[in-house]
């Protein structure tokens, strides 16, 4: 196995429990909070980050993968140059949509489409932050559970590593998402039950095979590495939004090499990218390095309610439902992070909305056909959110709006064909209509 090119951030200071506020030393606490089993959450020392830490230097680093924001993360790269593979992705397009904005009318739409990460998703943010952890640690093997681009994410980021990924799916989970899983060496268990049950098997055998786990909201580096997703965006923002003449004043930048949108729209199954996403932007607010948080959309699946109806019942109560959607990205009967989601929500002052799966699959072709790119169903629920979010006024003409796209449409191309039919069968061009 390699040796691990990272170290702990001196700057990280522990983990707090988000259910009973326990803290425990980074070391005394892996996964969930050992008083009464809530999720974790990273605490930094925000004053010394501010202290000794330029934001200009972060920005003018030449290294353009995730691990730009060392400072910002439980763990930094000891070496410029490392040779794991996981450490060499970062920073997907921003797009801006000219289109969209001409038809809803809006000031700016952008679209951070983190299908164009290694393994087609956004969840590569989360495996390259617990890989960099299992190898800080020694682990040979690390198990998840997922439906579909976790794990996807999880067996591309371990090759070339020397850890094992043991990943239990769902029997349904797409052939595209299993093929990227098995091409790259992993265990599969395909699991005859729903997400849930894979979660449920895959947390008994790393505890029964001692692999390390990287299960959504029970291991707290998720988090971490799905909040760079905020810190790019702020960048890009700040870049392509026309603050490229930037000065220094002292030893600070002004303005800020920073900006934060208005609204983020994203799509919530477990809840893990969204708390990630919030994260992120806190960060950047307790440092200074941005001015306001954006309003939070959060855009679950209709057939997949169960964070819904705690939306709309109020307070942290989630019961568990039954998931049907095609949507197998959000596709989750209990949500494992699903509070620190209600939390991003409700402090930023947005809301939760609703999309059917026919809704997901008209705006698959939409987001393909108005703005060139192309997304799974899970993905495409973003703009559905965003078009209601419109209508019901939440969303204002004067508004930046950016959408977190977050899985390629390659990953599921069944949905795709639903979503715009077969083509044209001809025998010669006077077929043509």
């Amino acid at each position: 196995m390699h040796n691990a090119p990272t170290m702990m951030n001196p700057c990280l200071l522990s983990f707090r429990c988000t259910l009973c506020g326990a803290e425990y030393a980074i070391n005394k606490a892996t996964y969930t909070c050992p008083t009464c089993n809530g999720n974790l959450d990273a605490v930094y020392d925000y004053a010394r980050i501010a202290r000794e830490v330029n934001p200009g230097d972060i920005v003018n680093d030449k290294d353009r993968s995730v691990w730009h924001y060392g400072p910002l993360l439980p763990l930094v790269s000891s070496s410029p140059h490392p040779l794991i593979p996981l450490w060499s992705f970062g920073f997907s397009p921003l797009y801006r949509a000219p289109q969209l904005e001409k038809q809803l009318d809006i000031k700016s739409i952008w679209l951070k489409d983190d299908g164009r990460l290694p393994s087609s998703s956004f969840k590569d943010r989360a495996s390259s932050m617990v890989i960099a952890h299992a190898l800080e640690m020694g682990a040979t093997a690390i198990t998840t559970a997922s439906t579909g681009n976790a794990a996807s994410a999880l067996a591309t980021l371990c090759a070339g590593t020397g850890i094992t990924a043991h990943i239990f799916v769902p029997e349904n989970t797409p052939e595209g998402k299993l093929a990227m899983m098995l091409i790259h060496g992993a265990k599969v268990y395909a699991v005859r039950g729903s997400y849930d049950d894979a979660v449920a098997l895959s947390n008994e055998a790393s505890q029964k095979f001692g692999w390390y786990n990287r299960n959504t909201g029970l291991n707290p580096y998720t988090r971490e590495g799905k909040k760079t997703a905020a810190f790019e965006i702020c960048e890009q923002l700040a870049f392509r939004g026309g603050d490229e003449g930037m000065r220094r004043e002292g030893d600070k930048f002004s303005p800020s090499p920073f900006r934060a949108p208005a609204v983020m729209l994203v799509p919530v199954g477990d809840g893990n990218i969204i708390s990630g996403i919030h994260k992120g932007f806190k960060d950047l607010l307790a440092l200074g390095w941005i001015d306001a948080m954006p309003r939070f959309i959060g855009v679950t699946a209709a057939l997949a309610p169960a964070l819904f109806y705690a939306w709309q019942r109020g307070g942290e109560a989630i019961q568990r439902e039954p998931s049907t959607t095609i949507a197998s990205g959000i596709s989750v009967d209990m949500p494992n992070d699903g509070i620190m989601a209600l939390r991003a929500v409700r402090e930023t002052g947005g809301i939760f909305i609703e999309a059917t799966d026919e809704e997901m699959l008209a705006a698959m072709a939409t987001l393909a056909q108005q703005a060139g790119v192309f997304v799974e169903p899970a993905c495409a629920a973003a703009y559905v959110g965003f078009e209601k979010a419109c209508a019901l006024g939440v969303i204002s003409s004067d508004d930046e709006v950016v959408l977190q796209l977050t899985g390629s449409g390659l990953k599921d191309t069944k949905s795709a064909m639903r979503a715009v039919g077969k083509p044209v069968v001809i025998n010669s061009l006077s077929d043509i209509r």
